[in-house]
């Protein structure tokens, strides 16, 4: 699971286009079984912006979709750019 506040001044269009390119992850990378997204619903103040929360066989799997270069590629030309704040975290079920 990741988290997300956007930097002041991101638009609409660059959140959309974060949410496309990161929902086209689970159709390259075989690894991810499963991929949910979306954008904070504005019920608590203070609250992150945007969320992904990914599932996987194991860490083997995760540690695929961490540095695939498809991953990579959303997160240093459509992330990396408007993000201010970010918090994660793996855990086991």
């Amino acid at each position: 699971m990741v988290m997300f506040m956007w930097a002041e001044g991101t638009t609409t269009g660059q959140q959309e286009e974060v949410a496309e390119k990161l929902g086209e992850l689970p159709g390259v990378i075989p690894e991810i079984r499963e991929y949910s997204l979306g954008t904070n619903a504005g019920v608590n103040p203070d609250a992150y912006d945007f969320a992904v929360v990914g599932d996987f066989a194991d860490r083997a799997a995760y540690l695929v979709y961490r540095d695939h270069p498809a991953h990579r590629a959303v997160i240093d030309q459509y992330i990396t750019p408007i993000v201010a704040q970010r918090a994660a975290i793996q855990y086991e079920l």
